[in-house]
C-alpha cells in the first residue's frame, strides 16, 4: 500500500539539523511545558557546568548575546535541543524507521540511536568548545549552485563544506577568502548568503582542533545503532564498522557534509514521513526538493518550525498524528 499524506501510521524517519539552524529561544516554548523535553534540557545544562547556567540564559533570552552563533554557544545548544526533542518524540512511542542528521545534528542522532551515550556526548561537546573556539575566525556561505559551478573558487582557502540539495551548497573558509568568494559569486549573479557560524566548520581550517579532540572521542564507548542510521559522511547507510570508529566521528567536524546524497539513500530505502525533530525547518525545505518527496512517495514535517509559530501548538499537532503512528505499531505487533 503506498504511503499517503493522511495515512495514520506511516514509517517515521527523524531528521536533525546542525550549525546555522539555531535561532533565539529555539523550541524554548516547550521548556517547563513538556516533561521529557524539560528533563533532558536540564540534564544538558547540569552536565555542561560550569557553562550550563550561561548557556541556559543565552537560550532563553529574547535577544541573546553576539556570541550566540559562536561554537561556544551554538554547538552545545543545538546538540541539547536536538537531543531533547528527539527524546520527546521517542517517548511518544515512535520507533524510527531511520534517522539522519546534519553536522552536529548527526552527533545528536547518534546519541538517540544509542551509538553514543548522552553524558559522553555532552563531554565531547564541551571538549569541542574548548578546542574549536581557538580556530581562525571564519564562517560558512550558503550558495545556490552545483559543485561544478563553484569548482574554480575552491582551493587552499575556500572549501566545499556541504552538499545539501541539487543546487544548494555550503562553502567554508577563513573570513577574508570567504568574503572574496562571496564577492565573486555576487558578480556572477549567483545567490549566496552567510550562514550563522563564526568558524569554518567542515573544512581543513579546523583540522588542528579535530586532532586535539581525538583523545576524547577515542575514550568514549561506541555501540551499533539501534535502528537504521544514515550518515552524511558515508554518504548512505552507516556500517557497524564506521559506527564503532571514534576517528570517523571526530573528523566529521572537518569533512564535507553530503546531506543530499545521504537523504536520497534513506528515501530510496524508506517511503516515510520525514520529521525534522530539531529547531526550525531548514532541512524540511531541503527535503521537499527530493524526487521521492516531489512524487509524494514520502512526506515532510517540521516539529518546531519557528518563524513565529507557537512551539506548543506545532508540537501538539504533530503529536496527535504520531500518537496514531505508535498506536498503529502496537496494533501490528499484537497481530490484529
Amino acid at each position: 500500500m503506498p504511503l499517503t499524506a493522511r495515512q495514520p501510521n506511516p514509517p517515521v524517519a527523524l531528521v536533525f539539523p546542525g550549525q546555522g539552524a539555531q535561532y533565539p529561544r529555539m523550541a524554548a516554548g516547550l521548556y517547563g511545558h513538556d516533561s521529557t523535553f524539560t528533563y533532558w534540557m536540564d540534564e544538558a545544562f547540569r552536565l555542561l557546568a560550569p557553562d550550563g547556567p550561561r548557556l541556559r540564559r543565552e537560550w532563553l533570552a529574547e535577544t541573546p548575546s553576539a556570541e550566540y552563533d559562536d561554537v561556544t554557544v551554538a554547538q552545545p545548544l543545538l546538540y541539547a535541543v536536538n537531543h531533547a526533542l528527539g527524546r520527546m518524540v521517542l517517548d511518544w512511542g515512535v520507533r524510527p524507521a531511520a534517522i539522519i542528521g546534519h553536522s552536529v545534528g548527526e552527533v545528536a542522532a547518534a546519541t538517540l540511536a544509542g551509538i553514543l551515550g548522552f553524558e559522553d556526548g555532552i563531554r565531547l561537546m564541551r571538549d569541542r568548545v574548548v578546542h574549536f573556539a581557538d580556530t581562525p575566525p571564519g564562517g560558512m556561505l550558503a550558495v545556490a549552485a552545483s559543485p561544478d559551478d563553484v569548482a574554480d573558487l575552491l582551493g587552499e582557502d575556500v572549501h566545499l563544506a556541504a552538499v545539501n540539495a541539487a543546487r544548494q551548497l555550503l562553502l567554508a573558509g577563513e573570513r577574508e577568502p570567504l568574503a572574496r568568494a562571496a564577492r565573486e559569486l555576487d558578480e556572477r549573479g549567483v545567490v549566496c548568503r552567510p550562514v550563522q557560524a563564526r568558524q569554518a566548520f567542515h573544512s581543513p581550517a579546523v583540522d588542528a582542533a579535530v586532532r586535539a579532540t581525538l583523545p576524547g572521542f577515542r575514550a568514549v564507548p561506541l555501540r551499533r545503532p539501534a535502528f537504521p542510521f544514515y550518515s552524511a559522511y558515508t554518504p548512505g547507510r552507516l556500517a557497524d564498522q564506521q559506527a564503532l570508529d571514534p576517528d570517523f566521528w571526530a573528523w566529521q567536524a572537518a569533512r564535507t557534509v553530503y546531506f543530499a546524497p545521504a537523504l536520497t539513500a534513506l528515501l530510496a530505502a524508506h517511503d516515510c514521513l520525514l520529521l525534522e525533530a530539531g529547531p526550525g525547518d531548514g532541512l524540511s525545505r531541503l527535503a521537499r526538493r527530493q524526487p521521492r518527496v516531489i512524487a509524494r512517495h514520502s512526506f515532510v514535517q517540521a516539529l518546531v518550525p519557528g518563524g513565529g509559530r507557537d512551539d506548543r501548538e506545532a508540537v501538539d499537532e504533530v503529536r496527535r498524528r504520531l500518537t496514531l503512528v505508535a498506536a498503529g505499531d502496537r496494533h501490528d505487533r499484537l497481530g490484529h
